[in-house]
């Protein structure tokens, strides 16, 4: 059994702390650090001085002087499919009804291979930031397709994956806000989960695939579809996601339609615990926020999509203090229009400050929501930190490039403020997915004409192209 050492890593910031907001603890920051690795788990991590005599019997030597250590960010919201429709112009400038109403029609015509494409190419972006884990959110299988096209890219390009078996069921004609060809029968929804969850779902230490179940939002699926999926879920140990409280129509459609806000909706179906995790929460009262605390539910924080659709800003700060899981999310390549980790560590740290208090999050804490957040979030308690027995994910930042210029004080927090940085490579269960900045598991370039082939045909077919 072959066994690595990183060596002389300048900075080793471990994320290994007890996560106490009052005292700032998030983990030790190890210089002139030395990591240990065999089969893909790390085995040891300390100084260069404690771990020599073992970095000698070592198989393979590398040495990471004038370089950051990471543990790769953690990614806990996404639809990948949506790459292929970024920037469409009619949906530039509206709100989340408006802009999810323009693009159904194209997303229709969306067809099997279109998902493998826009998932590897997802993947890749999100890995050269640094991301060495995602969930994705599918929550349309139009025209044949299926999640295992998604699977199947994540195995490719290499990434620790969360698939999530989205579903929507209610169409216009019934009240909901999806077309009804994005519709789907709830008996087919089910039979399909128990399906995926019984073939893909991995529940082993380090697995590299997830199934979760993932009704879109409670504006798309009956009150029966979220209760019999949160009773699937418990009963197959598998975990809960969906969009909830994203803006202050989802609190108006909440009322109206269940006389109940987000939250109390969500309890009263089993959609609390720390099994589940939602989406945005942007609108959430400190009633609901209380409840998520004292139940631990998850909250995939999406700060780009929230600025970019004028959702709101969420009380990230807030949740922290309360004790509520937080981890975030790059949400859909259409209406965040990018797949950059550290930005949106950079930009969950400028919007707590925006608000009027310059202290109200840290470049530490930021990396802290990104990395060991989101691992909790994803249930996941063999990733999102640098201590032996965790999973050898890591993201490795060059010191030595013009972002980082005149950052000698504290060159750990220019990762987030001097952003938006990418590493120089990304490591992921032992392998180099990114290496010297280049993706190193699929010809990137091949892989990029496959996407504007499919964005394009795509375009064509609903009409948007010529």
């Amino acid at each position: 059994m072959a066994k690595t050492a990183f060596d002389h890593i300048s900075i080793l910031a471990t994320m290994d702390g007890a996560n106490d907001c009052a005292t700032a603890d998030f983990g030790r920051e190890i210089t002139d650090g030395a990591i240990i690795i065999e089969n893909g788990v790390i085995q040891a991590v300390g100084t260069h001085e404690e771990l020599a005599e073992q970095i000698a019997s070592c198989d393979d030597v590398i040495s990471f002087d004038h370089h950051i250590v990471i543990p790769g960010m953690v990614n806990t919201h996404h639809h990948l499919f949506q790459n292929l429709t970024r920037l469409i112009p009619e949906a530039q400038n509206e709100s989340l009804f408006g802009w999810l109403q323009t693009l159904y029609p194209i997303w229709q015509n969306l067809e099997p291979d279109d998902f493998y494409i826009s998932t590897a190419l997802g993947l890749a972006e999100l890995a050269l930031s640094g991301c060495t884990t995602s969930s994705d959110h599918q929550y349309i299988f139009p025209n044949g397709t299926e999640l295992e096209q998604a699977i199947s890219a994540a195995h490719d390009v290499g990434m620790r994956f969360t698939a999530t078996r989205g579903s929507m069921s209610i169409g216009e004609s019934n009240g909901g806000l999806p077309p009804d060809s994005l519709t789907e029968r709830e008996d087919d929804i089910i039979k399909d989960s128990i399906r995926l969850v019984d073939s893909h779902h991995d529940d082993a230490p380090h697995a590299m695939l997830h199934i979760s179940l993932a009704p879109c939002s409670p504006f798309s699926v009956s009150r029966e579809l979220m209760r019999d999926s949160a009773l699937l879920a418990k009963d197959k140990g598998v975990r809960l996601h969906t969009h909830l409280a994203e803006n202050v129509e989802d609190i108006d459609y909440s009322l109206a339609n269940f006389d109940l806000r987000p939250g109390d909706y969500a309890e009263e179906l089993g959609w609390v615990g720390d099994h589940v995790w939602h989406a945005h929460c942007v609108q959430l009262n400190d009633n609901e926020l209380d409840l998520f605390a004292r139940t631990k539910t998850g909250i995939a924080h999406c700060p780009c999509s929230n600025m970019r659709l004028a959702s709101g800003i969420a009380p990230v700060r807030k949740m922290r203090d309360k004790g509520v899981p937080v981890g975030l999310g790059v949400d859909g390549s259409s209406s965040s229009d990018s797949a950059h980790m550290m930005n949106e560590a950079r930009q969950a740290m400028l919007l707590q400050r925006v608000q009027g208090n310059p202290g109200a999050m840290s470049a530490r804490e930021a990396l802290y929501i990104a990395t060991r957040g989101g691992a909790a979030v994803l249930g996941r308690h063999d990733i999102g930190q640098i201590a032996p027995g965790f999973a050898a994910d890591f993201a490795i930042f060059d010191k030595n490039v013009i972002d980082f210029a005149g950052t000698q004080t504290d060159p750990l927090a220019a990762l987030v403020f001097c952003g938006p940085v990418k590493p120089r490579d990304v490591m992921i269960n032992g392998k180099f997915v990114v290496r010297d900045g280049h993706l190193a598991t699929m010809p990137l370039a091949t892989l990029l004409e496959r996407h504007d082939k499919a964005a394009s045909g795509l375009l064509r077919r609903a009409g948007h192209l010529a």
